[in-house]
């Protein structure tokens, strides 16, 4: 089939070596334009978020061995292209640095299918640049060759006397279980004894972990070490440099691993801010956000608004300033329905988030929850109309307050909807007590957690897993139903709930 006859297209994608935030910009307009999203079981998953749209296969569910799963992907690949697809084909690291994505290229381009590859971030590059080692040095390291630890069959061995020589770094891929070889034959060549040495598992995660050694000791240091693979090793004097230039595993919440239950697009700003604490993130999103029950309802109150029915427009959060521009734009309306009614937001992620549409609040209470918001706005609206947006289930507490001095229609302008079950790893982890915090952001979240875990997650609560909240309400709600509070938030922010684990992640370290 030649490529004009197959209109689809795969793009080769690397996914880059573990933290979902070193994937490129290239990469992610790749997946937001992908109809499907064929995946390893090293790209993070995380980012699959950023193709929604798209189906899903992760090829590490088609056999374990590389011979197993390479006939199906490829024969997928062309398939799919050549019904019009567009594919993401994603891959850990980088695809052609012992991505076998070569292989699969070759494949694609014998069958006439158009394709283009992104590179992503190598593992041996992010594993230096992680762990202190600067692959290159002015007077240490000239070079870098890239090494791969397992050879084809029936390929030549390595040439060991000239890798013994050279005046650089070695990056070693894969190869985990052959390290004592690798490192005998480096030493029967030539190759200093006390040569530096650096193994690192999972690179650029909060579970990076390295055994720092010399070329002599390598073999026993890996296998006496907690390692295994994904794994890389860096042998040269910039190893050397490691103590001095550390940075990552300093990080105030490295090797923490912290469970979030906010609906998946509200999430990735709160993991990323505690990924980049050094933190692990598993996401466990309890919610969906949704149209509004009754579309109707709100377009009506909308029309209303142009008509100058309400003097003011109340935001209880970020989703309901986002769901009414939505609103606006399927009436084919847009923000001059506004007029000259003024605004209230609940708190600053919701100002900031009709700052996005250039709106400014007039009232930001000064403490941000709903009896804030009351008490900032009473002594303001007394005897005025107050339309309130907000989602379709939650406290009531707002309403009642401000109807006892003002004219108040409530309208749900968002769903929110519970996603059924919970992941088998988070499960399992929960089980385990591996997770060390679950910060828990609104009442209504609270409730639905205490429902889904088991006896024997709770057992760990209170003792290996923290939960905190992020306000007193939410606080008060998870005591309710019996779940122990190890903080609550003194800001009800998503800043001030990182720098309330951050307190309690410092209060538990070794050192304090």
């Amino acid at each position: 089939m030649s490529s004009q006859e197959c209109s689809g297209k795969v793009y080769l994608v690397g996914a880059g070596p573990g933290d979902p935030g070193l994937i490129t910009l290239r990469a992610i307009e790749c997946l937001q334009e992908a109809d499907v999203v064929i995946y390893d079981r090293l790209a993070s998953e995380r980012l699959l978020d950023w193709a929604p749209q798209a189906e899903k296969h992760c090829v590490t569910e088609w056999g374990e061995a590389h011979a197993q799963r390479a006939p199906k992907v490829t024969e997928l690949l062309v398939s799919l292209a050549c019904q019009g697809k567009t594919v993401v084909r994603l891959k850990g690291g980088d695809p052609l640095v012992f991505g076998r994505g070569g292989e699969e290229l070759l494949t694609l381009a014998e069958a006439g299918v158009p394709f283009e590859v992104v590179p992503g971030v190598t593992a041996a590059i992010a594993a230096g640049a992680y762990t202190g080692v600067p692959l290159t040095h002015r007077g240490l390291s000239s070079a870098v060759p890239l090494i791969t630890g397992h050879q084809a069959d029936g390929s030549p061995d390595l040439d060991w006397a000239s890798l013994a020589r050279f005046p650089g770094t070695l990056a070693i891929y894969m190869g985990f279980d052959r390290l004592g070889y690798i490192a005998e034959q480096l030493l029967a060549h030539g190759l200093p004894a006390e040569t530096p040495a650096l193994t690192v598992q999972w690179a650029t995660t909060g579970q990076q972990r390295c055994v720092h050694t010399t070329l002599a000791n390598l073999g026993r240091a890996v296998r006496e070490a907690p390692l295994g693979p994904p794994a890389v090793t860096l042998i040269g004097p910039v190893v050397s440099l490691r103590d001095t230039l550390l940075w990552f595993e300093r990080r105030p919440l490295f090797g923490r691993r912290i469970l979030l239950t906010r609906p998946r697009g509200q999430a990735e700003s709160l993991a990323r801010q505690l990924e980049r604490l050094g933190a692990l993130v598993d996401v466990w999103p309890l919610l969906e956000i949704g149209p509004p029950p009754q579309p109707e309802l709100v377009y009506e109150a909308l029309r209303q608004l142009r008509r100058g029915a309400f003097d003011w427009l109340v935001f209880t959060s970020v989703n309901g300033v986002h769901a009414t521009i939505r609103a606006l734009d399927e009436m084919e309306a847009d923000l001059r329905v506004l007029g000259e009614v003024k605004l209230a937001a609940i708190g600053p992620a919701t100002a900031q988030a009709l700052a996005q549409y250039h709106l400014r609040a007039d009232v930001i209470p000064g403490e941000y929850r709903s009896e804030g918001l009351a008490q900032t706005l009473v002594p303001r609206v007394r005897g005025q109309r107050l339309l309130l947006l907000r989602a379709d289930r939650g406290r009531e507490i707002l309403l009642e307050l401000l109807k006892e001095v003002a004219h108040v229609e409530q309208v749900a302008v968002y769903a929110q909807r519970e996603i059924p079950g919970i992941p088998p790893l988070v499960a399992d982890r929960l089980r385990r007590g591996e997770y060390d915090f679950v910060p828990l952001t609104s009442s209504n979240l609270a409730r639905i957690f205490a429902g889904r875990i088991e006896p024997a997650m709770r057992q760990h609560l209170g003792n290996r897993t923290q939960l905190v909240a992020l306000s007193p309400v939410t606080g008060d709600t998870l005591r309710q139903l019996g779940l122990p509070v190890a903080a609550e938030a003194t800001s009800y922010t998503m800043t001030g709930l990182v720098e309330t684990i951050l307190s309690l992640a410092r209060a538990n370290s070794p050192q304090s």
